[in-house]
């Protein structure tokens, strides 16, 4: 049998069914018929699915309410589940107003060393605005909030239509406290227990209605027992050779490895890394190569715009260029954090998950866990600098009081943060962050007892 002809695309063959998968009925899997068995195809070297300690799953006699001022209708769909043999439906009112999923009055929980586990599907994210989650007391009158989601209407974005999504929901991630909750300088909140209610809400745009399904809202536990102060993994994408000129020089000292996502058409020319950098970061200073495109064309197009087919050959043919030249990381991040679906239909995080055991986006609305909600889709916080007037985001809202080093800090979360190029003066665009910078960055990371480790040792922790 013919590489073209061997194997059906795994998995897609289901998104053309609903009940537990819950996709749309008129999907096709036309596009992955005759992607071939690839030469390297990934270990499966995951951490172990998280067990919760605390389970709510929608099925019936769940005793939650669908409500507020947003909500046109609900009901408990047998049709679109992923658990059991059902989830509940809500329509919205198109009207911007808040729509929830809620349940107050529970026996008290204690979220002490826990995260938050939501699984949920939005059936078309057209009209979408935002989605939030609340944990309080007193019907929510003393709350903390997170931001689960934010859609863009331009970028790439976690939540897409119809599809079933996973979303961690730590404390680092806190966004607001109110009653009698309170939020710390450092973003470390007042109270971790006694929680006796729960409310999962979603906004559309004002524009339509939106439907969404809730499976499950569960307590898993944390990682903090094993990292009390957390993990950064400090990313760099391009292949940029100042990675190993200017970088490495600042990281080394501390004993800090990082991650390179490369560009294997750009390797050895111009500005970019040759394979004896590479492979002197990776054999002295225990660096991760992984990669990022095989093609520079490709990485700059981005895989959304290209066929299943030309997505699926451009892994290819980067994991046997990795392979080939000695680099045994099987990680990947998307060209600009696209992930959505080719342009015959294909999403580009299920053709990845052929080749590579993660694949890290530019998504930063929460901070990465262990184990990854998504492992196909990693958040990351990118566009890091210490310019001026030049966009992303500054050094000092990651390492200030209550950054992102804080918040990880606090919460033994996994903070994963993209870098691109190192400079040696002022940073004149938001991919840039200069050399003190990275300086500073460090002896932050290092001040707060954080462990620094790749994405290949992070994931390869908890197997």
């Amino acid at each position: 049998m013919g590489r073209r002809s061997a194997l059906r695309l795994a998995g897609l063959g289901g998104l053309a069914t609903a009940g537990a998968l819950g996709m749309p009925a008129t999907a096709s899997a036309a596009p992955a018929d005759g992607l071939g068995i690839p030469p390297y195809a990934p270990t499966g070297r995951r951490p172990r699915y998280r067990r919760a300690t605390w389970s709510q799953q929608f099925q019936s006699g769940h005793g939650w309410t669908a409500g507020g001022a947003g909500t046109a209708s609900s009901a408990e769909d047998t049709g679109v589940f992923t658990r059991g043999d059902r989830s509940i439906r809500v329509t919205t009112a198109g009207s911007g107003v808040q729509s929830y999923v809620r349940k107050t009055g529970m026996g008290a929980l204690d979220l002490t060393g826990k995260m938050i586990r939501l699984i949920f599907r939005v059936a078309d994210v057209t009209h979408l605005s935002r989605i939030a989650f609340y944990l309080g007391t007193g019907g929510l009158a003393n709350s903390f909030s997170w931001r689960v989601h934010t859609h863009s209407a331009t970028g790439t974005n976690y939540v897409q239509s119809g599809e079933w999504v996973t979303v961690h929901l730590e404390w680092a991630d806190v966004t607001s406290a109110s009653g009698t909750y309170t939020l710390s300088a450092q973003g470390q909140p007042s109270v971790r227990s006694g929680f006796t209610d729960m409310s999962f809400a979603v906004y559309d745009d004002a524009g339509a209605a939106v439907t969404y399904h809730l499976q499950a809202i569960e307590l898993v536990p944390d990682t903090t027992s094993v990292f009390p102060q957390g993990v950064v993994s400090l990313t760099f994408d391009d292949s940029h050779t100042s990675v190993h000129d200017l970088a490495r020089p600042v990281m080394d000292p501390h004993g800090m490895p990082g991650t390179v996502y490369n560009i294997a058409d750009a390797i050895g020319t111009g500005s970019f890394l040759n394979i004896a950098k590479m492979r002197s970061l990776q054999d002295s200073s225990g660096w991760e190569m992984a990669g990022h495109s095989y093609a520079n064309a490709v990485h700059t197009a981005s895989y959304p715009k290209l066929t299943a087919q030309q997505v699926d050959d451009d892994f290819r043919k980067l994991r046997e260029w990795l392979v080939g030249n000695g680099f045994t990381s099987e990680h990947f991040a998307y060209p600009h954090g696209a992930f959505q679906k080719t342009t015959d239909g294909v999403p580009v995080d299920l053709l990845a998950a052929r080749h590579f055991s993660t694949a890290r986006s530019i998504i930063s609305e929460t901070i990465e866990s262990f184990a990854p909600a998504m492992p196909y889709r990693l958040k990351a916080l990118t566009g890091i600098n210490d310019g001026s007037g030049v966009g992303g985001t500054t050094l000092a809202k990651v390492i200030g009081a209550g950054g992102a080093l804080d918040r990880c800090a606090r919460s033994g979360d996994w903070l994963i943060l993209c870098l691109h190029r190192i400079v040696e003066g002022t940073p004149t665009q938001s991919t840039e962050l200069s050399r003190a910078g990275l300086a500073q960055l460090t002896a932050e990371i290092e001040k707060r007892g954080i462990t620094v480790l790749t994405v290949q040792e992070a994931m390869a922790y908890y197997a």
